[in-house]
């Protein structure tokens, strides 16, 4: 075995593992249901699921496009403004003990509590949904960033002050830098809530029709008992959930690749 295929073979391990996992559970989920005679209107097998998937493609993709959308813009929102205001923490310490508190208190607020009122009060529904998922999403960014900003190295921090930097020397090139890891450890849970947070919206603002999401979809299919499809939508939200954290891995590595060691090949 040469040096660089040994070099490879743990990657092809953490691809292989999972994927040899879930074929071996969908496996196992086809067996039972075919086994046990379950109605499909009750747990259908994945043979049916994909069936579903395949037949009502058009519709289901479209509208995975339009949760994505509102997932996009919450995302992007988030992280604008989250860096924004661990940005405004780090400048003082007093604004982070009279401001952080606010920020808690808005991620512990179940969003279906205020969804409705937040939906009345925009009229845009689209703007509405994404305010909603925008909320769900920032705290991560928030609390993550302002965690890397103040968790700069003393040694590093007496050398700065040492060669006399100024405030924004220190933020821009000590503080800033630093924090890129918990930022992006930030962006991977955000991204996932941001998807999270236009389905939940989406299911209290109950938008249907031809712009609908797929929130819409799950709930169309549960109230006409067409369980593949509803399983069928489910599972692209779940396959779109983990390429917005693969695609979050991948934007953390290549920015972290040459200097930080949580993004170097091991």
């Amino acid at each position: 075995m040469t040096p660089t295929t040994w070099l490879q073979q743990p990657r092809i391990l953490r691809v292989a593992a999972p994927l040899g996992v879930g074929a071996l559970f969908l496996l196992i989920w086809q067996l039972v249901v075919e086994v046990g005679h379950i109605p499909s209107y009750l747990l259908p097998g994945p043979l049916v699921i994909a069936q579903a998937l395949v037949a009502h493609a058009p519709t289901l993709f479209l509208a995975l496009l339009m949760t994505l959308k509102v997932t996009f813009f919450a995302f992007v929102a988030a992280t604008l403004l989250g860096t924004l205001a661990a940005l405004l923490f780090a400048q003082s310490r007093w604004l982070e003990m009279s401001l952080f508190p606010y920020a808690v208190m808005l991620q512990v607020t179940p969003i279906v509590a205020i969804a409705p009122l937040i939906i009345i009060w925009i009229k845009n529904t689209e703007l509405a949904l994404v305010v909603c998922a925008t909320i769900i999403a920032i705290f991560p960014i928030i609390s993550n960033t302002t965690l890397g900003l103040n968790s700069v190295s003393g040694n590093l921090n007496n050398l700065f002050t040492l060669y006399r930097a100024s405030r924004w020397q220190r933020l821009v090139r000590l503080r800033i830098p630093g924090a890129l890891p918990y930022f992006f450890g930030g962006l991977r849970i955000s991204s996932g809530l941001a998807l999270i947070g236009a389905v939940v919206a989406e299911f209290v603002a109950g938008t249907g029709g031809q712009g609908s999401g797929l929130a819409y979809q799950i709930l169309q299919s549960g109230y006409n008992l067409q369980i593949p499809e509803m399983f069928a939508a489910l599972i692209l939200l779940t396959l779109a959930g983990v390429a917005l954290f693969v695609l979050m891995v991948v934007l953390s590595k290549w920015a972290l690749k040459n200097w930080h060691e949580s993004a170097m090949d091991r």
